[in-house]
């Protein structure tokens, strides 16, 4: 089914979200941040549209519009944050959209948000850990180099140990989604097993029951044909009782009559 007027708009207002989202420049997205918020907020409104119109698209592109309009609100909330770690935390529960937005793109631009949204994340809590200047506040690369060698050891094995620890949390989500992916998929193979037993019972239970109507009218049909054969046999016998009396009577009526009472 062709796309409707709305859903081409709302995909093209999506798109430039997601452009915008993924500006590297930081003065970019903090001159950007609140036409991007207006912009979200006007896909939420076409999104609701989206669902009541009558060419809506299929349900799973609502749900697929819908996850990547709830990671943009999110990543708009986590850019709010002014703590560093907090911003990590909010991006870790971010879910981008699993399908590119246009054909043109290889990979979703929601997923490209998210990976530079979390390095940058990331590259933030080096920095305040080890405390760095930030990019464009006037130190010259040599003065960078000398800071970062007088940094003490215990605060680069801090950053090392964060790096770990970033490093396992991120291993820790991989393996929850492939065991959860595993969850799933034995959940669907469990219930497709028990769907093709229930149907092998329902067809046994059919088999069943149309063999014991085929056996009642068996049963019917005999015991017809016994009945009418027990009221031929008595029949018969009624008959023959009656011969058996009348040939009775008839032979003492002769005699009577052939010997006489002697006086």
């Amino acid at each position: 089914m062709a796309a409707s007027r709305l859903e081409i708009n709302f995909v093209r207002l999506l798109a430039e979200c997601e452009s915008r989202a993924g500006e590297k420049r930081e003065k970019d997205r903090e001159k950007e941040g609140w036409r991007l918020e207006q912009y979200v907020a006007a896909l939420e409104e076409m999104l609701v549209a989206l669902r009541k119109s009558p060419s809506k698209p299929s349900p799973e592109m609502l749900t697929d519009y819908t996850r990547k309009v709830d990671f943009l609100k999110g990543l708009i909330e986590a850019e709010k944050l002014s703590s560093p770690t907090e911003k990590a935390l909010a991006n870790q529960f971010l879910a981008p959209g699993r399908t590119p937005t246009i054909s043109s793109e290889r990979m979703p631009a929601s997923k490209t948000v998210h990976m530079q949204s979390k390095a940058r994340c990331t590259g933030e809590m080096r920095s305040e850990l080890l405390g760095s200047a930030a990019p464009g506040s006037g130190l010259s690369e040599t003065e960078l180099r000398h800071r970062s060698r007088s940094v003490p050891v215990d605060e680069r094995q801090s950053a090392a140990e964060l790096d770990a620890v970033l490093q396992h949390h991120n291993s820790l989500q991989e393996k929850l989604a492939e065991d959860m992916l595993n969850l799933a998929r034995n959940l669907k193979n469990n219930s497709l097993a028990a769907q093709n037993i229930i149907k092998q019972d329902n067809q046994t239970l059919t088999q069943s029951m149309r063999q014991a109507d085929m056996n009642f009218e068996k049963l019917k049909l005999e015991s017809e044909r016994l009945e009418q054969h027990a009221k031929k046999s008595v029949n018969w016998f009624f008959w023959l009782m009656l011969i058996l009396v009348s040939f009775t009577f008839i032979s003492m009526i002769l005699f009577i009559r052939l010997f006489p009472r002697l006086r």
